[in-house]
């Protein structure tokens, strides 16, 4: 998380000087709430904005007031785009989102780069033509590969990222898609999903989740993502903790996770295909999946 000092003020009396913070200005997307509320505790600055921006979008694209923390928050909203920018919050068909569904994050406007220096097919991947702008050739706007969400208030949630992609029994799975859905399931304060290869071959998905439900179990989040997500993206276990282990700058620290307790049932192991014929039907229903 990173911290600014936009605006302050040297104040001298006759024994000492010193400076009133005015506006403080912090980033780092995911934010722990309980060292922003540290800051408001002691009553300076004046103003305290959470800003988000990627360098391509000339680093600060949003900015978000706090003036208190719920009880409970496990996130800060990243807030509403600067003037002169555009947020775009949009499916993997580039067609907007509703209200509370997660999509990728797109920004433009006048602050967006025009692209990466000697790297013409990264800019041409990252930097698209904006569909919604069909008057002008030159509007682009850059895929931040960041998952997000509008609230009812209008400002935007940051989720996690989208480009954490991994392959598991020929799927390509995105790992920040299941956990936004797991998000969303209300006895979830927060969660992550990760991959684990706790023996050779056998690279399987599980989820780490807070909760202060008691009475949540593993079961029960396995079928609110059956609900919502194809089968090969369910994780194969879900851990309830206390509260994940973080490192120094904030980040959840992956390393500390506990190995999860887990045994599988018989049909929830996967199983290779024996010959070229079941091998080709694996291929085709991967084939079918990837179009879902």
């Amino acid at each position: 998380m990173r911290w600014h000092i936009y605006k302050s003020q040297e104040v001298s009396n006759s024994s000492k000087s010193y400076i009133i913070v005015r506006t403080l200005l912090f980033g780092g997307e995911a934010v722990d709430p309980s060292w922003v509320k540290q800051i408001l505790e002691k009553g300076s600055p004046e103003r305290l904005l959470h800003v988000y921006g990627p360098t391509e979008n000339t680093t600060f694209s949003s900015w978000y007031l706090v003036e208190n923390i719920s009880e409970g928050a496990t996130n800060l909203p990243i807030g509403c785009p600067l003037s002169n920018t555009q947020f775009f919050v949009l499916d993997r068909h580039l067609q907007p989102v509703p209200i509370g569904v997660p999509g990728e994050l797109y920004v433009g406007g006048d602050g967006l780069a025009r692209g990466y220096l000697n790297r013409p097919e990264l800019t041409a991947e990252k930097f698209i033509d904006n569909p919604f702008d069909s008057g002008s050739k030159t509007s682009k706007f850059y895929k931040t590969g960041d998952l997000v969400r509008y609230l009812p208030n209008g400002n935007i949630e940051f989720l996690g990222r989208i480009d954490t992609q991994v392959k598991i029994r020929g799927f390509r799975i995105e790992l920040g898609e299941i956990q936004a859905i797991l998000l969303t399931h209300p006895p979830v304060e927060h969660g992550i999903v990760i991959p684990r290869e706790d023996t050779p071959n056998n690279k399987r998905l599980f989820a780490y989740v807070v909760s202060k439900n008691p009475d949540l179990t593993p079961v029960h989040l396995r079928q609110f993502l059956l609900d919502k997500l194809p089968e090969y993206m369910i994780p194969s276990g879900f851990v309830i903790l206390e509260k994940l282990p973080i490192t120094s700058n904030g980040k959840v620290d992956r390393k500390a996770l506990p190995a999860p307790d887990i045994e599988l049932t018989r049909t929830e192991e996967f199983v290779a295909p024996k010959n070229k014929i079941e091998q080709t039907l694996a291929e085709i229903w991967q084939d079918v999946y990837s179009f879902i």
